[in-house]
């Protein structure tokens, strides 16, 4: 991939003479929202370095995203929701889209393959967030399977069709998630021409739907998409510490870095905290307390990632073979006398 980068980099004056040549010229779209999502936009657009929560499936829910923000994230991420199901029960609807006033700014990502569904879930949820996400670079097998996620990459045009349709019938920010491509030419090729049509920012995975990942993030790939359009970018991919946040946005030069894993086990890693501070945990089973929206098994497990660095071998073990809310809790206050 670097011998491709090289290549890339030294024609890219060829590039951009060729998209000079296409219809409407080089000419981004600019859109003006409702006082919430302008603002987003504009702190994007401003120059302001974000801090994004990755969407995750089980994960990412109101309660963990509120704590995210009370502890340094300026976005957050919805998990993956499926349009099409989203579309056609309610009960899907309240199970997956649970939001409050604390939850801003948000951005709900749908894994969708054609226009008329996203349309529609974007039109049920448009009030009550501040974007819209089309997840194009979920690797899993079952996604790709129906045609969702990374599958995208290999159909952009209906990528292109989904962000039109947006961009004429839902006043809302439109951005795509994606991944970096084995021929870059093709990466580049479709961040440019989702820039024209109006996509209001890319966030770009350094690796490939093809990678485990253990593999190296490639941040030369990111920079490269970066370098190739106007819009904001954000880098997705191995971000678990604030330092490792500066120094991808040194070497990338993108707008905003998004984190998942690193969030997961450190949700108060963009504040500069080496492993989850004892005030967050609290911060945590309060917000969960108060506001419930996690089944238990979920709950248990984002405290076994933030408790990681605190337990050695033979308390994770304890610890994970916990099966109540009580015993979690009985077990916390006895360890951490809260």
């Amino acid at each position: 991939m670097e011998d491709q980068i090289n290549n890339l980099l030294n024609s890219q004056i060829n590039i951009e003479e060729h998209d000079n040549n296409e219809d409407d010229q080089y000419k981004p779209i600019v859109k003006i929202y409702d006082s919430d999502k302008q603002n987003l936009m504009d702190r994007i657009n401003s120059g302001e370095f974000m801090k994004i929560q990755a969407p995750m499936v089980r994960f990412s829910r109101l309660p963990f995203r509120m704590l995210v923000k009370r502890w340094g994230c300026d976005i957050t991420y919805t998990p993956m929701i499926m349009a099409a199901e989203f579309n056609r029960s309610e009960a899907a609807r309240d199970s997956d889209f649970t939001i409050n006033k604390l939850d801003e700014p948000l951005i709900v990502q749908f894994g969708v393959n054609n226009a008329e569904e996203l349309v529609s879930a974007a039109e049920k949820v448009k009030d009550y967030c501040q974007g819209i996400d089309i997840n194009c670079g979920c690797p899993q097998r079952w996604v790709m399977k129906e045609g969702f996620g990374a599958n995208l990459l290999l159909h952009p045009e209906r990528i292109y069709d989904m962000v039109k349709q947006i961009n004429n019938r839902v006043p809302i920010p439109i951005s795509i998630k994606i991944r970096v491509q084995s021929d870059l030419k093709d990466t580049i090729e479709l961040a440019r021409r989702a820039e024209r049509i109006g996509v209001s920012w890319i966030t770009v995975h350094g690796r490939t739907s093809a990678m485990k990942s253990s593999h190296p993030v490639d941040y030369d790939a990111i920079k490269l998409v970066k370098d190739n359009v106007k819009l904001p970018v954000f880098a997705n991919g191995d971000v678990f510490t604030l330092d490792q946040s500066n120094e991808i946005r040194e070497k990338t030069g993108v707008n905003g870095v998004m984190s998942a894993r690193g969030l997961l086990t450190n949700p108060a890693l963009f504040q500069g905290y080496d492993k989850t501070p004892i005030e967050c945990i609290k911060d945590f089973i309060n917000i969960y307390s108060e506001y419930g929206g996690l089944h238990p098994v979920i709950f248990h497990r984002h405290l076994m990632y933030m408790l990681y660095e605190y337990h050695n071998k033979n308390e994770k073990s304890e610890f994970n073979k916990l099966s109540t809310i009580s015993g979690i809790m009985d077990y916390i206050n006895d360890k951490f006398l809260f």
